[in-house]
């Protein structure tokens, strides 16, 4: 399988990857686009011409199936592009999602596991999936996912969280054709997302000083830098037809561990995934309705 590669580079902007490109009839859902890296992706993306709808927890709760069912229910109309971009990452302490999954689990995979399957029926027929993942994966682990016999560790959880995304962008590939899904990896970028982080861990990675100030060093990146690879598996022409792969913030196709690409693991993972969604472990909720950035 040939590797992709694209003009662009780790210092490109979202604007940037999107210049000439006209997304003006497409309709696109971002997930977490109030703040961070899905608002300046949903802003590159409605600057080109999408209609963009953008989402906050209070609208859409991933952790919450009922939450997620109630949004699918109430979406109407077709859709080009869901952007999965919201997370969370590295919580300190063990917590759990109201149908017992490990929160991070049942956020960063098992809400958009539901969203995107209970939309299926609005995707149209060359509509793309993007799963915002992360440099740092670990296996999923199908006998312990949600640490009740294993010691808890959060980059652990976090990890396993992130490689769900790869493999589920895996078994769409697999399973839906026309359909294109891919993942991707943002780099480090100072959002809310590092909000459990704590400031011994800042340091370490040269984003924070002895006095609790945030640093930029040279290997962080803007927002607008941290959303291009978001934009570039959304919109770009120079993926169509591509599906399965996993991109990094250099805005070209990375490696990953065998496990994160493992057709079995994605397919065991799908099951997981469609058991949780069927009723067995949902949990009731009432979401608001998204609105617009631009119509």
């Amino acid at each position: 399988m040939t590797r992709v590669t694209t003009p662009f580079t780790v210092r490109t902007t979202a604007a940037e990857v999107l210049h000439g490109v006209d997304l003006t009839g497409k309709r696109i859902l971002v997930t977490g686009g109030g703040s961070g890296l899905g608002a300046a992706a949903a802003k590159a993306l409605a600057d080109a011409g999408a209609e963009v709808v953008a989402t906050t927890r209070a609208q859409l709760d991933l952790a919450d199936l009922g939450s997620v069912q109630a949004f699918t229910d109430a979406w109407r109309g077709p859709l080009d592009v869901i952007v999965a971009n919201a997370g969370i990452m590295a919580l300190p302490a063990p917590a759990r999602a109201a149908n017992g999954w490990e929160l991070q689990l049942a956020t960063n995979f098992l809400g958009h596991f539901a969203l995107i399957t209970g939309l299926r029926a609005d995707l149209t027929n060359t509509a793309r999936i993007v799963l915002v993942s992360s440099g740092a994966q670990a296996p999923v682990d199908f006998d312990d996912p949600h640490f009740e016999r294993r010691p808890y560790d959060p980059w652990a959880a976090y990890g396993q969280s992130k490689t769900a995304g790869v493999l589920l962008a895996v078994a769409i590939g697999r399973r839906w054709a026309g359909i294109s899904a891919n993942a991707m990896a943002p780099g480090r970028i100072h959002t809310a997302l590092q909000r459990h982080l704590d400031d011994g861990t800042m340091r370490s990675m040269g984003a924070m000083d002895d006095d609790g100030n945030l640093l930029h060093p040279e290997n962080f990146k803007t927002l607008e830098q941290g959303a291009a690879t978001e934009v570039l598996l959304a919109a770009s022409p120079l993926l169509d037809g591509i599906t399965g792969r996993f991109f990094d913030e250099d805005n070209q196709e990375g490696e990953l561990p065998a496990f994160a690409l493992d057709p079995a693991a994605a397919d065991r993972l799908w099951e997981l995934g469609a058991q949780a969604v069927s009723g067995v472990l949902a949990g009731p909720s009432l979401p608001e309705r998204s609105t617009p950035v631009r119509q």
